[in-house]
């Protein structure tokens, strides 16, 4: 007999939940925000970069893979010394390892890695996950700019 007004009181919860409105989004039709800072995919901005290589070694999962080559350059005033800089080759992410840590985003000295809030990159071929410099450079225009300094806060020298 106690199994009766359980049986009652979880009946009552069910119609209570069934005169509800739908709590569903519909996905493919209606497309929800995602909240600050979320994380999509990551954004390559390829004139920061300095292939210091730091992102690669830090990788828990070892998904980016940097290659470059060094390059001479005339001085920058008279009378001074050649200078050499690096030039980026090829910077892949292979986001069917990559994790979304952020630890790659984190660690890079010259701000070249950004979240972008896209999260919708899916691909029919796994092999087609593995983006480019290109393609990273795509999700760049994605990136929202970052939010204004707090009051009293100085901004970065460059």
């Amino acid at each position: 007999m106690p199994e009766i007004p359980g049986l009652v009181k979880g009946l009552g919860v069910t119609f209570r939940t069934m005169l509800k409105g739908n709590q569903t989004t519909q996905y493919p039709h209606e497309r929800e925000e995602p909240p600050a800072r979320a994380r999509g995919v990551i954004a390559l901005k390829e004139e920061n970069c300095t292939v210091c290589m730091l992102r690669a070694r830090e990788c828990p999962d070892w998904c980016i893979y940097i290659e470059g080559h060094k390059e001479k350059r005339p001085p920058r005033r008279e009378g001074g010394r050649e200078r050499t800089i690096s030039i980026l080759d090829r910077f892949d992410i292979d986001y069917a390892l990559c994790m979304y840590c952020g630890i790659c985003v984190e660690v890079c000295p010259f701000d070249a890695l950004f979240w972008s809030p896209e999260y919708e990159y899916s691909e029919a071929r796994i092999g087609d996950l593995l983006h480019d410099k290109q393609k990273l450079g795509e999700w760049m225009e994605t990136v929202p700019e970052p939010p204004p300094l707090e009051v009293g806060a100085q901004a970065k020298k460059k």
